[in-house]
């Protein structure tokens, strides 16, 4: 039984990847839809943000690249991507479209949020591509942006780590996962749980993210049923 009538689910680019050294793991780009395809099947509707990490992760430092043209070529790979998704999507008989906050029109359709809403209710899945479409904001800022304009009931952040802990678990074998923090936390600890401009929107909008992993992308259906799997990141305390 779901839990939310209409999440966003965010995905890093890296998800699409795995271990591949080429763009996508075909094998779990089919999981990751096969799991969407089943939140819809449940009744919820599904938005999807997409981010470019597979493809581009910015300017490289000793290039001195001009951040705002790097961060235009990260969201041309989140539309890639999205349409990466799309396609995936369709080919299991899952209806899907693709909304760009930069107009391309040739591949997708301009993002505007009535229009966004119209498709989610007719039974869509909705991939948001191009971040903002503004320079200097992460696809984490993205979701949240969307999840609110769109009204989604919760904001899923899948990523290749199983939830929030108290130190990078890779370098400080102390880490702790955390079952719940607020963002108020998030801020005042600088804590890389999610980019801190999307968890100062999230505080000041009073919104809820779930974080989880996706090595299992069936965590996507249990997060949508209401199960904790990850870290839940609110403002109760």
């Amino acid at each position: 039984m779901a839990a939310y009538k209409r999440i966003l689910l965010k995905l890093s680019g890296e998800a699409l990847k795995g271990e591949e050294k080429g763009l996508y793991h075909y094998e779990t780009l089919d999981e990751i839809c096969k799991a969407i395809g089943k939140c819809r099947s449940e009744g919820v509707q599904v938005a999807v943000v997409v981010g470019a990490g597979n493809i581009w992760r910015g300017g490289r430092a000793d290039r001195k690249m001009d951040r705002s043209l790097a961060d235009h070529m990260g969201m041309l790979g989140t539309a890639i991507n999205a349409l990466c998704l799309k396609d995936t999507l369709r080919n299991m008989g899952i209806a899907a479209e693709v909304m760009t906050a930069v107009e391309m029109r040739t591949f997708a359709l301009p993002y505007v949020k009535d229009d966004a809403v119209r498709l989610l209710e007719e039974g869509k899945v909705v991939i948001f591509g191009c971040g903002t479409g503004s320079p200097y904001f992460s696809t984490d800022t993205a979701a949240v942006l969307r999840g609110k304009e769109i009204g989604a009931d919760a904001l899923l952040f899948a990523k290749n780590i199983d939830g929030v802990y108290t130190a990078d678990p890779a370098k400080d074998k102390t880490a702790k996962k955390l079952a719940h923090i607020t963002f108020k936390e998030i801020l005042e600890k600088q804590l890389k749980a999610i980019d801190l401009t999307a968890a100062a929107f999230c505080l000041e909008n009073d919104m809820k993210i779930l974080v989880f992993g996706l090595d299992d992308p069936e965590n996507i259906v249990r997060v949508a049923r209401g199960e904790a799997p990850g870290t839940v990141l609110d403002n109760e305390n």
